[in-house]
């Protein structure tokens, strides 16, 4: 049975209805915070998949002049942009301190001073890894 995702126009409040194909635009619909029927259907996002293979030819066209990285060291807005753009194109998940260090380099804190405030980021990371500062090589 599929889901369907719902607003209501009245409390603005976002739900959703369970219900058979058959069913749908015949039954009516009605918000479960307040109980109108001044609803409308969101449509939600769409995601497309990509294959690993596409996701690296992305990073790699954006990558693939030696100039593109020119002086990342020095502008961590940049870096963290690099990086943002990067956690994005591998599809998998990252731990949450890996944002955190993102969010702070684009708000332009060095990573020296990101490692300062947060000297055990990551420790034990993912797979064992050392996800700190030292291991994200700036």
């Amino acid at each position: 049975m599929p889901l369907y995702d719902y607003i209501c126009l009245d409390c603005h409040k976002r739900f959703d209805v369970f219900m058979p194909y058959s069913e749908y635009g015949a039954r009516p619909v009605a918000c479960s915070h307040c109980q109108s029927e001044n609803v409308r259907r969101r449509v939600p996002r769409v995601r497309v998949a990509k294959s690993e293979e596409s996701r690296m030819d992305d990073l790699a066209g954006d990558f693939s002049d030696p100039s593109a990285l020119a002086g990342l060291e020095n502008d961590p807005q940049a870096m963290g942009r690099m990086m943002r753009k990067m956690g994005r194109e591998l599809g998998e998940e990252i731990p949450p301190e890996f944002d955190e260090v993102v969010d702070r380099l684009e708000k332009g804190q060095s990573p020296e001073e990101i490692e300062k405030e947060i000297p055990d980021l990551g420790e034990g990371g993912m797979d064992g890894a050392d996800m700190g500062m030292g291991g994200m090589d700036f």
